[in-house]
């Protein structure tokens, strides 16, 4: 069974700095494509970052660019989200979501609420 377990959300002030985590059960990587989304109350769900297993190549969302950093640690399975120069907008409940050669699991989410 293919699990994704997503940690690290919690209370921030903004400026401030969260790593994610999103541990991978069931599957190793090697042709995937891990992302994270996130949701906002009253907004539709977007992709935030982006990061392909075979070459480690990433794509970010224009909002988060500079700001964020996707990185996977092949070894543990885990996919991590750095956020720094967090914003209020920033809030949102975040979620990891795995491509394997098309098919797409989704992890449970983890809230980040950014206080200004």
């Amino acid at each position: 069974e293919v699990q994704l377990q997503a940690s690290g959300g919690g209370l921030v002030q903004a400026g401030g700095s969260l790593r994610l985590s999103c541990a991978v059960s069931g599957l190793t990587f090697g042709n995937s494509a891990i992302a994270w989304f996130r949701q906002a109350p009253g907004k539709e769900r977007e992709g935030v970052a982006c990061i392909v297993s075979d070459n480690d190549d990433t794509v970010y969302s224009d909002s988060v660019k500079g700001r964020f950093t996707i990185a996977s640690d092949n070894a543990k399975n885990t996919v991590y989200l750095q956020m720094n120069s967090l914003k209020s907008e920033d809030t949102a409940v975040y979620y990891c979501n795995a491509d394997f050669g098309g098919h797409v699991y989704w992890g449970q989410g983890t809230q980040v609420t950014v206080s200004s």
